[in-house]
């Protein structure tokens, strides 16, 4: 960046809450495109500094003034950071200076400033908790954005907060920290003057607050947007700001290079060990004690499956394995809500909840059914429809057909398709293709709905070598890029070596052993081992 042009600057502002001074005689300047880091414990003034900034009123300060240089539309009293001073404004005029005093300009302008300024806070995830993910970020964009052009730009900020995985889930099924990147994705898509992030990342675990701190970086600080943030974690003020401030009991203690001030600040403070961040997610699916047991006239009960659990983290790609019989498959059914136990508990986790899967009806395991992907060993595509409409047709969205067409190719070349031949297979038919293409597109048609848990049920069933290949590589890359769990069902043990991250060996309905895949290989029967194993 050039030289910052001066953009906002406090003089002398006082804030008495109760009688209480919260900030005392600050005076500070901010330049156009800088990022301010304030640094301070809690209770030190930060959030009231931001909330001021923000032009809420019960933060107007009590004394002193926030003087702001902006860009204003004489005409239509649009406004923006002051580089635009000349530019045309959307409806004709053109974008004079202006110095505006902001607590104490005229209601209109003052209006028009607080709209072009964006904030994230901690806690509050101010969604649409019943609309998609993309509806939501399409909301908040501006009036005069046209359609299509809105799409392409929730697509691309979706992108960049890392949530294209989950355009299509409903916002309060989400996770704490996918619903504050969804929020951060709102922010952006109001194309603000200046960004205000107070602890953005407070309440997110580690790895997601790098996710966050690499978007405020991408999204905000290399777009030339003015930002303004708090933190408690020194090294994003070293990561993200150009200047820091520290703030101590309402005052500006110190303010300088980011990493002089951290030091001086670190000295003050015992900063509190972040924990490791880990490969695998949190615990994603618990069954406990769970038994099927039928009742045949000939044989009397049966015990399909018999007391198992086990747990199945999120991000893991987990093995259950076994020969026909084993009870594999019922454990399965059972664990997607097809089949109910008869006795047990069986816990899905979906956003921060734990759904119960043995309760049936929308408020229990209904809502979670939609983000369960199933794919059967007999798939089948629908052999009059393209690919295209076999691969939109699984997720029925009500967008326009551009969209479904730029999931599609996503999804083929998630499972190993080339851009160029994901687009020339769109308007084939299903008997145009190879069965280990059929067999990717089947997959494809699986990840396109962006379940969170993919079961795959005997995936290499009638698979030739290349595709098994391709599919092994498929499920590595979605796992990696879409952050899904894979539960694979299967006696093909040679698979499980290659993709499976643990495993568990079903025998008579019990299972025997929960392992590495290697240490699974060592539990198996002479019987097993012909039967599942074909590389030595």
């Amino acid at each position: 960046m050039g030289d910052f042009m001066d953009f906002i600057t406090l003089k002398n502002i006082t804030k008495t809450f109760d009688g209480v001074d919260v900030l005392k005689d600050i005076n500070l300047k901010i330049s156009e495109g800088e990022t301010l880091g304030i640094l301070g414990r809690s209770g030190s003034g930060k959030s009231v500094l931001i909330n001021m900034l923000r032009g809420t009123l019960d933060y107007k300060p009590d004394a002193g003034n926030i003087i702001m240089n902006i860009a204003v539309c004489p005409d239509c009293l649009a406004v923006d950071s002051p580089s635009h001073v000349g530019e045309k404004c959307s409806c004709g005029g053109t974008l004079e200076a202006r110095e505006v005093d902001f607590f104490n300009a005229e209601r209109k302008l003052f209006a028009s400033i607080k709209r072009r300024i964006s904030i994230m806070l901690q806690r509050n995830f101010a969604l649409y908790d019943e609309e998609t993910v993309i509806e939501n970020v399409m909301r908040a964009m501006p009036e005069d954005k046209d359609y299509e052009e809105g799409l392409y730009f929730a697509l691309e900020l979706l992108e960049m907060v890392q949530m294209n995985h989950r355009i299509t889930h409903i916002a309060r099924d989400l996770s704490g920290g996918e619903k504050q990147r969804v929020v951060l994705a709102r922010q952006l898509a109001k194309e603000p003057m200046t960004f205000l992030a107070d602890e953005p990342t407070g309440t997110l675990d580690p790895q997601t607050a790098v996710k966050l701190h690499n978007t405020l970086k991408e999204g905000v600080k290399d777009e030339g947007i003015t930002m303004l943030i708090t933190s408690h974690w020194p090294e994003v003020m070293i990561e993200l700001a150009d200047n820091v401030i520290w703030l101590e009991d309402g005052q500006i203690k110190e303010e300088g290079k980011p990493e002089t001030v951290v030091e001086h600040f670190m000295e003050t403070v015992p900063i509190p060990k972040k924990p490791e961040a880990h490969e695998l997610g949190e615990k994603e699916v618990i069954l406990e004690d769970v038994k099927k047991h039928y009742y045949s006239i000939e044989r009397g009960v049966v015990k399909a499956v018999d007391g198992i659990s086990l747990e199945i983290n999120n991000k893991e790609i987990f093995g259950i394995v076994g020969l026909s019989g084993s009870g594999k498959t019922t454990t399965t059914r059972m664990l997607m809500g097809l089949t109910e136990p008869s006795s047990g508990n069986i816990e899905i986790k979906l956003g921060d909840e734990w759904i119960d899967m043995t309760k049936v009806g929308p408020l229990n395991r209904g809502r979670i059914m939609p983000y369960i992907g199933l794919l059967h060993q007999e798939y089948s595509l629908y052999p009059h429809r393209t690919i295209l409409g076999n691969l939109t047709d699984a997720i029925s969205l009500n967008l326009p057909a551009e969209f479904g067409k730029i999931k599609a190719v996503h999804a083929l070349t998630t499972v190993g398709f080339t851009d160029a031949v994901a687009n020339s297979i769109l308007e084939k038919y299903p008997d145009q293709l190879s069965v280990g293409e059929k067999h990717r597109v089947a997959l494809a048609q699986v990840l396109i709905k962006e379940p969170n848990i993919i079961v795959l049920d005997e995936p290499t069933g009638t698979m030739d070598p290349v595709t098994r290949v391709v599919v092994t590589d498929s499920i590595l890359k979605a796992r990696e890029e879409l952050e899904q769990t894979f539960i694979i069902i299967s006696h093909d043990m040679d698979f499980v070596l290659d993709v499976c991250d643990r495993a568990a060996l079903m025998r008579g309905g019990k299972i025997l052993d929960i392992g590495t895949p290697e240490e699974i290989v060592q539990q198996l029967t002479p019987d097993e081992k012909e039967d599942m194993l074909k590389r030595e």
